[in-house]
């Protein structure tokens, strides 16, 4: 389970590291235009960045818990009621994970067969669908974890806005 909980969080990095390497071409490309060198490609580079990082970071939410919610009921019920909601959800989350990532591969095999790349750099469409593939599967072991915290009753019932 340490290995599970390490990979999500290495994967929570490399997203981080994804949004900072798109900030950091942004500002080198505007810094670059001021002196007549703008990065070519930019937008294909910094959306790739972005897309990415979002993906990558996703799992980590679910891990811990710090995922949007609606905690109204859970924070006006007993904590034992609290945790078998949160079980419950957490459980409906796994299914629609498992979900959005069996259609997610289909698409991803349909908007692949064709070879399409982006617009600018020729930057193959792939290339955009592993980062979500990688982090829709990663997010269902962070869930899982969630989950199996939730058993072992050490997960807060308050919203990890901490974390």
């Amino acid at each position: 389970m340490q290995r599970l909980d390490k990979m999500v969080r290495l994967f929570a990095v490399l997203g981080v590291a994804a949004y900072s390497a798109a900030a950091l071409i942004t500002v080198a490309d505007i810094l670059g235009r001021r002196f007549g060198a703008p990065i070519i490609g930019v937008v294909d580079i910094v959306q790739l960045c972005v897309f990415t990082g979002a993906w990558l970071v996703m799992p980590f939410a679910f891990l811990t818990g710090a995922h949007v919610g609606v905690d109204v009921i859970v924070g006006a019920v007993p904590r034992p009621v609290a945790l078998v909601l949160r079980g419950f959800a957490t459980l409906v989350t796994l299914g629609l994970l498992a979900l959005l990532l069996w259609h997610g591969f289909a698409t991803f095999k349909t908007r692949t067969a064709f070879g399409d790349v982006s617009q600018q750099l020729g930057i193959p469409i792939a290339w955009f669908w592993y980062p979500l593939l990688a982090g829709m599967a990663i997010s269902l072991i962070g869930a899982a974890l969630h989950f199996a915290g939730i058993l072992r009753d050490d997960q807060p019932t308050e919203p990890a806005a901490h974390v």
